[in-house]
């Protein structure tokens, strides 16, 4: 995927425009979750991923998503991570 088919799909998705994430080497942040879908688009770096145990490592112009209120750690790689992030409100139940 490049850049201009993951803004298409943020688009198709009824995802917000996203916005760019920089994240230092070292950074980490514990369990927590997000109250919005996430949806978004490596463009330098990695970052892994922790949920329900399982650790994924997403790297440049690869993709990850998140379900709104999903659990998850996670971590940037030895030289950082920047992306770009789309998010998509969820309607209360």
């Amino acid at each position: 995927m490049n850049i201009q088919e993951f803004h298409d799909e943020l688009k198709a998705n009824r995802f917000e425009v996203a916005i760019a994430i920089d994240r230092p080497v070292g950074y980490a942040m514990g369990e927590h979750h997000h109250p919005f879908d996430a949806c978004a688009f490596v463009t330098a770096g990695d970052i892994t991923l922790v949920v329900d145990g399982v650790s994924t490592r997403y790297g440049a112009g690869e993709v990850f998503r998140l379900p709104a209120g999903t659990p998850h750690l996670e971590a940037a790689g030895p030289q950082g991570v920047s992306y770009l992030s789309g998010r998509r409100p969820v309607s209360p139940a």
